[in-house]
């Protein structure tokens, strides 16, 4: 007796469910460092004084509040995101090809493991150094063919990108990219640094 397959149309409600907490998750932490910013604070900055005296200026509660939940809340969310992948790659699995899962995408830091795109969407035209991009080992003139759950099937417009990198800020996304006749794997984590944006590289679409 053979063992029935998982229903593709399942997983991938079970993993728009993980999505939509993903997204409740990063609008609380978002919220919460509004707290933080608004105190004049960092996730390490001091909150008392040389003399050890509270900063007349910060709500210590408040910031302090804030600190905790934002430790826990990045745990849910690193855990999520493992459960994401997971899912993405049993949904790929489930699909009996590749065009089922194209038509109905779903956003994602991973780029899905078991199906093969070779067709490029964009061009990388600048990385700066010591940005994300950089570090990542991208450069200029990459063809990107995959870039987390984007591909040339589902790509519509550069800001599917952004959409993407928002996200995944301080996660780690999978990145195929042709260079000149072969084909390479980064991984890209999009986050601050000392220049603009959370990449540090310039894509255009092709």
């Amino acid at each position: 007796m053979q063992d029935e397959q998982p229903d593709p149309g399942i997983i991938r409600a079970h993993v728009l469910q993980l999505m939509q907490r993903k997204d409740r998750i990063e609008r609380e932490i978002q919220e919460l460092t509004g707290i933080l910013t608004q105190n004049g604070v960092g996730m390490n900055d001091p909150l008392v004084d040389q003399e050890g005296f509270p900063i007349s200026n910060i709500d210590t509660y408040q910031v302090r509040h804030a600190r905790h939940r934002i430790i826990c809340l990045q745990n849910d969310h690193k855990a999520l995101m493992k459960q994401i992948e997971d899912g993405l790659q049993g949904y790929y699995s489930a699909s009996s090809s590749e065009s089922s899962m194209d038509t109905q995408p779903i956003g994602s830091c991973q780029r899905p493991q078991m199906v093969i795109h070779q067709t490029p969407f964009a061009r990388v035209t600048l990385v700066s150094e010591g940005s994300p991009a950089d570090y990542a080992g991208i450069q200029v003139g990459d063809l990107i063919v995959e870039f987390g759950s984007i591909n040339s099937t589902n790509f519509k417009a550069i800001t599917d990108i952004a959409t993407v990198v928002q996200h995944c800020e301080g996660t780690q996304v999978n990145l195929k990219l042709k260079r000149h006749d072969r084909f390479v794997s980064v991984n890209l984590v999009p986050k601050k640094w000392l220049g603009s944006g959370l990449l540090g590289c310039s894509i255009v679409t092709l």
